[in-house]
């Protein structure tokens, strides 16, 4: 009777914290969410009706992947941070073990790299996204440890942590996530208390690798010449950088109030690839103007804000390294893929979170909210 009722005085409690959550951050999500399917319709329904296929198809889809993330953060806020710690180690091996299978003949190509689980009704899943989020748990389930005391030692034991996945996703070859990755660590070692000297000797070493990647033949022409197109993009507009050109056309058709939602002659004409992921904020930029890309911006900065807020109301070490783990993995994804649009930053393949079409990417979005929810709701615990 005494362990009936205390594992009802600790539902009870649950449920009591939901009253902390931070309705802030998911009136952020959502409406950056709301927005990203607006914009999904308009770039790609004159495209799928030329197809004979629904306008809505991407539409409906990506609605699929927001029900089942919304799903996963409702567990992942219900669940106490803390016994997610626990598993930290598990659910990174596991991490590892699917990047490991998705390069077997288990794994599905598709656009020169081999990162996904062909699912049924053409669904894919891209083990190299939910990497993000297990690997911010599994070092920051290490490095709270030593918050502060990080010698040479426990440095090499974090960045041999993190090399792991990010070598698996280099083999698909990934060089966006595999960024992403080193981002997600650079932040957790700097935040964990990390000296400077050494975080500029891990910056050093992620640029060589990254000049590595692209030097060796890791990577295929095409994707090395998207990367660097950046540097000259009017050298072969109608090649490697048409993207980027095409893209900060739309861009620059919209003003300050944009064209108008269906209006934009890039979006409508389809002249943009891969608009309803990658380049989805070029839709933004055209049809809404200044005034939108602008709104979209201040939501995202609102929403990083409130990650930077939980990570400082944490009732644990643990808890701020996995906000500041996300808020760094949300943060490096946006600038990158605004700017890679603006053709500022080279040409990733990076989404921008909540907008673009893909489905484990938003999923893991979700998800990595809802750590963030978790932890800032048991504040006080």
């Amino acid at each position: 009777m005494a362990i009936a009722g205390t594992s009802v005085r600790s539902r009870l409690g649950d449920v009591s914290m939901l009253r902390f959550l931070d309705l802030g951050i998911i009136g952020a999500v959502y409406a950056i969410c709301g927005l990203g399917l607006l914009m999904i319709y308009s770039s790609s329904r004159a495209r799928l009706e030329g197809q004979g296929i629904s306008p809505l198809y991407f539409v409906e889809r990506q609605v699929a992947a927001m029900f089942l993330g919304t799903i996963l953060m409702v567990v992942l806020v219900l669940v106490d941070y803390r016994k997610i710690r626990d598993f930290s180690l598990a659910g990174y091996a596991l991490s590892v073990a699917s990047l490991v299978l998705v390069l077997s003949p288990l794994g599905d190509r598709s656009k020169g790299t081999q990162g996904w689980f062909a699912l049924p009704m053409g669904f894919q899943l891209q083990p190299s996204e939910f990497a993000k989020v297990f690997l911010i748990i599994g070092l920051a389930g290490f490095a709270y440890q030593f918050m502060g005391e990080f010698d040479a030692r426990r440095l090499l034991l974090v960045l041999g942590i993190a090399a792991v996945p990010i070598g698996l996703v280099l083999l698909q070859p990934d060089l966006g996530t595999a960024m992403v990755l080193g981002v997600i660590t650079l932040a957790v070692v700097a935040a964990a208390g990390a000296r400077v000297r050494d975080l500029l000797v891990i910056g050093l070493i992620g640029l060589v690798a990254v000049v590595g990647v692209v030097k060796m033949g890791v990577l295929a022409e095409y994707q090395v010449n998207r990367l660097t197109s950046f540097i000259s993009p009017d050298a072969d507009v109608s090649g490697a950088g048409y993207n980027t050109e095409q893209s900060k056309t739309a861009i620059g058709n919209g003003g300050l109030t944009g064209r108008g939602l269906f209006e934009g002659s890039q979006t409508e004409g389809a002249f943009v690839p891969e608009q309803h992921t990658d380049f989805i904020f070029t839709a933004v930029g055209e049809e809404l103007g200044f005034a939108g890309a602008a709104t979209l911006l201040l939501l995202f900065a609102f929403l990083v804000w409130r990650i930077w807020r939980s990570a400082a109301l944490a009732s644990d070490g643990f808890g701020t390294l996995v906000c500041i783990g996300v808020m760094a993995m949300f943060v490096f994804q946006i600038f990158e893929n605004v700017g890679m649009t603006m053709g500022i930053m080279p040409v990733t393949g990076i989404p921008l979170p909540f907008m673009s079409y893909g489905g484990t990417s938003i999923m893991v979005s979700f998800a990595a909210i809802g750590l963030v929810l978790n932890i800032q709701m048991r504040r006080f615990s």
